[in-house]
């Protein structure tokens, strides 16, 4: 076997870049393409949310009281900043599967505890119930303590 072809995926397994069935391989790159054309998309996504993050500010700054923003409007602006920031690190999970055939399983975790902030950060206390609130708290523990076993050196 050669092993030029062939990328550590995990520890015991490997992914075979070319592989001896021809259905196999078509489906492979098949696989990647649609990967590529998510890589695409989600620059797109990127774009028009940074775009989307300078009209909403623009927006609140142009509204009476002009140049101030109120505490909701500045909750806003936050939730789109990190809409933002949570595109951008899906679209390394994307660039990272490209190059690796891999799935990175710490970012992804980071990823997922991001996108899990940026929900408290913008939540309506008035609206929302205990049982949402509990549940939000178990899925913070849960990604804390996944990424904490996946980041410590043993």
């Amino acid at each position: 076997m050669d092993t030029d072809k062939i990328i550590e995926h995990e520890p015991g397994h490997d992914i075979h870049l070319e592989h001896e069935d021809s259905t196999i391989r078509f489906l492979h790159r098949i696989i990647r393409l649609a990967v590529k054309v998510l890589a695409i998309l989600m620059v797109l996504v990127i774009v028009w949310g940074i775009g989307d993050v300078i009209y909403v500010l623009y927006q609140r700054l142009t509204q009476p009281p002009f140049m101030l923003l109120q505490i909701n409007d500045i909750l806003a602006t936050f939730g789109a900043f990190l809409a933002v920031l949570i595109a951008i690190e899906i679209f390394i999970n994307i660039r990272l599967y490209l190059s690796t055939s891999a799935i990175p399983v710490r970012l992804v975790v980071a990823t997922a505890l991001m996108a899990i902030a940026r929900k408290v950060i913008i939540m309506d206390f008035d609206e929302i119930t205990p049982p949402f609130i509990y549940g939000t708290a178990a899925i913070i523990f849960s990604l804390g303590i996944t990424y904490w076993l996946i980041t410590r050196k043993t």
